[in-house]
């Protein structure tokens, strides 16, 4: 239970996937004006992000493993994806229209998220079990959460800031962005 929640807390903020990494930059990027938004996004990759790791280490080690197929996993591995977030997509459709309409074109990219892919080929490397590739997932999907909720937070407080016009848009994004991930970095000390 210990090495599990100690797996827990380093996914989410020492190995930071978006501030650490670098993965899943596009979404946080870009979705990350609104702080609404910015949680739906986290909520709807903290659902595709887990339930690809479950997925997708029962289909290793129960299908591809076993008929020696390892060769094949970033293709199973992406067609699961593009599956779990279609059906996130129907389901934000279905249930909450208004940020169905204003995650856009970002929802449909989390197929394409480095960050949710990364996950799954990064479990499989390690070669993690199912319980450790499941926390693994929701750790770093729960790392994303936290990221782009404080960046959205942050990007509505410097909205109404006055910013020299050198720095409008996104220049001071990414300087946020910069600041926060040596905050993040912080965390490797404790």
């Amino acid at each position: 239970m210990t090495t599990m929640l100690l797996l827990l807390l380093t996914t989410a903020l020492v190995n930071n996937v978006v501030l650490s990494q670098f993965l899943g930059l596009c979404p946080f990027l870009g979705v990350s004006k609104q702080l609404k938004t910015a949680a739906g996004m986290g909520v709807a990759v903290m659902c595709v992000v887990t339930l690809s790791s479950a997925i997708t280490s029962l289909l290793y080690n129960g299908v591809l493993l076993p008929l020696k197929l390892q060769y094949m996993n970033t293709i199973v591995f992406i067609l699961v994806i593009a599956a779990l977030v279609q059906l996130v997509e129907m389901a934000l459709k279905r249930y909450s229209r208004p940020l169905y309409a204003a995650l856009g074109v970002y929802l449909p990219l989390i197929t394409t998220n480095c960050a949710v892919l990364g996950v799954a080929l990064q479990n499989v490397q390690q070669e993690n079990g199912f319980l450790t590739s499941v926390v693994n997932g929701f750790g770093t999907s729960l790392g994303f959460f936290v990221a782009i909720v404080v960046m959205a937070g942050l990007r509505e407080k410097i909205a109404n800031n006055d910013v020299p016009e050198s720095f409008k848009g996104m220049p001071i994004t990414l300087l946020t962005a910069g600041l926060m991930a040596i905050a993040f970095y912080g965390f490797k000390f404790l």
